[in-house]
C-alpha cells in the first residue's frame, strides 16, 4: 500500500451535506428557474446543489433581467459569486448609489463576506450569477420597506 493510500485509509468518512449524498450532474436545460419571495418579482433563482434552508453547502443560480435593481440587504452567510453571463454589478453600502457599483465580466468571482450591506443592478442587461455558501440562506434589507416579502402572501 502507498503512503497515500495509507494516509487516505486513515481518514474518516465526513458526514454528506445535505442532497449532496450521490454523484450525478446537472445540466444547465435540466435547471428549475422559479421566483422567490425576497427577490423582485421578475427575478428567478434555480437550486443546483444542496439545500439552502437548511445547515450544509448550497449552489444556487439568481437571474435577474435587464434594469431590475436589488436594494442594499445582507446574507448572514459567507458568499462566492460566479458570474455566469451578463455584467454583474455589485455595491457594497447600507444605500443604494450607482456611483459604488463595480462591474464584474463572465467569469469573475467574486467573495462576500456575511453581513456586509450590497446591493446589485443588472444595468446593462440580464445577468446570471452563481452563489456558493453554506446554508442556510438568509435575506435581510437594509430597509424593511425595500423587502418584496413585506405585504406579500409569499414567504
Amino acid at each position: 500500500m502507498s503512503h497515500e493510500q495509507t494516509a487516505d485509509a486513515r481518514q474518516p468518512a465526513r458526514p454528506h451535506q445535505p442532497g449532496l449524498e450521490a454523484f450525478r450532474a446537472i445540466l444547465s436545460e435540466d435547471i428549475e428557474w422559479k421566483p422567490f419571495a425576497a427577490f423582485p418579482a421578475s427575478v428567478r433563482l434555480a437550486i443546483v446543489a444542496g439545500q439552502p434552508s437548511e445547515n450544509g453547502l448550497y449552489v444556487v443560480r439568481v437571474k435577474v433581467p435587464r434594469g431590475v435593481k436589488l436594494l442594499p440587504h445582507k446574507h448572514p452567510e459567507d458568499r462566492v459569486y460566479l458570474v455566469l453571463s451578463g455584467i454583474f454589478y455589485i455595491g457594497l453600502g447600507e444605500s443604494f448609489d450607482s456611483g459604488k457599483l463595480e462591474a464584474y465580466p463572465p467569469g469573475a468571482v467574486i467573495v462576500l463576506p456575511g453581513n456586509t450591506a450590497h446591493f446589485h443592478w443588472a444595468k446593462s442587461g440580464e445577468y446570471i450569477t452563481q452563489v456558493t455558501a453554506m446554508g442556510p440562506l438568509g435575506v435581510d434589507y437594509v430597509r424593511a420597506e425595500d423587502d418584496p416579502r413585506i405585504g406579500s402572501s409569499r414567504v
